[in-house]
């Protein structure tokens, strides 16, 4: 073969590998944004409850922000290995909850999401299965305080 046709071999192959691969685009951020008929602590004891009832350890920062460590996704033994090397997805959350008056305040949730599909692949941001979205948490939060 001549030089020329190594080349354009080299060339071709390149560009197919370029055309195959290609840029993941970041999902939105799961953010839920309401305003709700019940006092700030009302608002932030069902909170910390619906977390804490789906897997999260929640703390508190300060007077109004909520921030929780990563989801507990099974309760095994093996949790660890899970969570670290084998695992599809990992969910945390934050959230502020702001007093507007004596009987509404403002909650703004945001759950983060990081998922894999194998041994081998690094940890992505994803968008987060539906149990774990901002929604349904505020869902759950409306449905603790009677709201639904």
């Amino acid at each position: 073969m001549s030089r020329g046709r190594h080349f354009s071999l080299l060339l071709c192959s390149c560009i197919s590998l370029a055309a195959c691969s290609s840029v993941q685009s970041l999902p939105d951020p799961d953010v839920a944004d309401v305003t709700l008929p019940a006092s700030a602590e009302d608002v932030k004891i069902a909170l910390i409850e619906v977390l804490n009832d789906e897997g999260y350890d929640v703390e508190q920062q300060d007077g109004e922000t909520l921030v929780t460590g990563p989801r507990e996704e099974t309760r095994s033994p093996w949790d660890w290995l899970l969570r670290w090397r084998f695992g599809v997805g990992k969910s945390r959350a934050e959230a502020k909850v702001t007093a507007l008056e004596a009987s509404s305040s403002r909650m703004r949730l945001q759950v983060f999401h990081r998922s894999k599909d194998g041994i081998f692949d690094a940890w992505q941001d994803a968008e987060p299965p539906l149990p774990q979205s901002a929604h349904n948490q505020v869902r759950l939060v409306k449905n603790r305080l009677h709201l639904l």
